[in-house]
């Protein structure tokens, strides 16, 4: 591969890898899909002609979309592009509600109680839109007893049925058995 090539190949993909985008004299193109600063398409153009309409009203020209046949250019003020698009990643991140997995642990000889205790801090969870996964792990000889854990996983379901829908039903896998709730969708 020619030097001369290759090092403009590895100044893109720096450029793509870092999410930067190049601008002005950064741009290798030969013609160009040209956007207006309002918005309205300008056409395909020679990229020298582009930067030139650039240059005329005093803003850069920025490549937006590198991988499109020909590749999207857009004239505005680049600080201004680059903070309105990380304005708009952090609205979308800050949207975007992420789903945690919580884990009450109870056992195949939990008494009642005990498990009136557990199931108040599952609906918590779930109130606050997080998965549970209720496990109990088998110590012993209680794994040939899987019924004895079967109906610990009914009753502690009963207890927060209200609450909570059967994402996966109670199922064993080697000594443990394991059941997955979701809150119910709100009204």
């Amino acid at each position: 591969m020619h030097p001369i090539l290759f090092g403009k190949i590895l100044w893109r993909c720096h450029h793509i890898a870092n999410n930067d985008l190049l601008i002005n004299d950064q741009i290798r193109e030969k013609e160009v899909r040209l956007i207006d600063e309002d918005g309205s398409q300008l056409g395909v153009v020679e990229l020298s002609v582009a930067q030139r309409m650039a240059d005329e009203r005093g803003l850069d020209l920025v490549l937006i979309a590198p991988q499109a046949k020909p590749p999207v250019c857009k004239i505005t003020d680049y600080s201004k592009f680059k903070f309105e698009k990380i304005k708009r990643e952090k609205e979308q991140r800050k949207a975007q509600k992420t789903i945690e997995m919580k884990e009450v642990r109870l056992s195949a000889t939990i008494d009642t109680h005990d498990l009136e205790v557990k199931s108040k801090a599952a609906i918590k969870f779930l109130q606050n839109g997080d998965k549970v996964k209720a496990s109990i792990r088998f110590k012993g000889r209680q794994i040939t007893h899987g019924e004895i854990g079967q109906k610990v996983m009914d009753d502690f379901f009963k207890l927060v049925e209200e609450y909570a829908v059967i994402d996966r039903p109670p199922k064993i896998e080697g000594r443990s058995m394991f059941m997955i709730l979701s809150p119910k969708p709100q009204k």
